[in-house]
């Protein structure tokens, strides 16, 4: 049987906030691992808070956005390396750079861990996630630090209200807003946002609680936002 390919952004912010979060990607690595036997996956991993660090220092003397941004991907290859292992898996091919990479390793393995793949201006792990779904023709999952879309940050404003379902246009429209800078933090960029919109690609934004990923595998109710037609 052909197994359908998954696509899944895994947030800096779930795997290392302050600390590892060992527990939490215990479970991540138990649910990939029992639901194989139908899926392959695709993880591409975010910098979070150790690449918002490495940015902001370079900000504050003035390098460039470019620079900054090299510094966030060289995080996010880091963190796809550390899953690696954490997986238990042989990294000693490396971890891809490209598309023909990513595909190289998802005909041998039921799970490839990426970062970044290469340079591109105004654009972040979640637009590397997005392109690989364009390019897989596949489902977008992006798991972040909230359990959701919302009108306003939930971390700080205690009023925000949970957006269940987004049209794609209303997603970008939304997502526009926000003027982009590297090592930004929001549940999905601006150039994920556009490509989504673009290929028409089914997307969910989910929160760091691992049952809601296994519901979503298993076509079951899941708390999270849809975004679609």
């Amino acid at each position: 049987m052909n197994k359908e390919v998954v696509v899944i952004s895994l947030g800096g912010s779930i795997i290392v906030p302050d600390r590892i979060q060992t527990s939490l990607l215990e479970k991540f690595k138990q649910i990939l691992n029992s639901n194989k036997n139908k899926y392959k996956f695709v993880v591409v991993c975010g910098g979070g808070s150790i690449a918002r660090k490495y940015i902001s220092s370079l900000r504050e003397i003035n390098k460039s956005q470019f620079l900054q941004s090299m510094a966030g991907i060289a995080v996010t290859r880091m963190n796809a390396r550390f899953m690696t292992y954490f997986f238990g898996r042989d990294a000693s091919q490396g971890i891809p750079h490209d598309m023909r990479q990513v595909s190289h390793l998802l005909r041998k393995n039921d799970v490839v861990f990426c970062g970044a793949l290469r340079y591109e201006a105004n654009n972040t792990s979640d637009g590397t996630a997005a392109k690989i779904a364009s390019f897989l023709k596949t489902d977008f999952i992006n798991m972040t630090n909230v359990k959701g879309l919302y009108d306003k940050n939930p971390l700080t404003n205690k009023n925000a209200r949970f957006i269940s379902r987004e049209s794609w246009d209303n997603f970008l429209r939304r997502v526009n807003k926000i003027k982009f800078k590297a090592g930004q933090h929001y549940v999905l960029d601006q150039s994920a946002a556009k490509i989504i919109e673009q290929h028409k690609i089914k997307t969910y934004i989910i929160g760091s609680d691992m049952s809601n990923l296994d519901k979503l595998l298993n076509k079951k109710k899941f708390v999270g936002t849809i975004i679609a037609d």
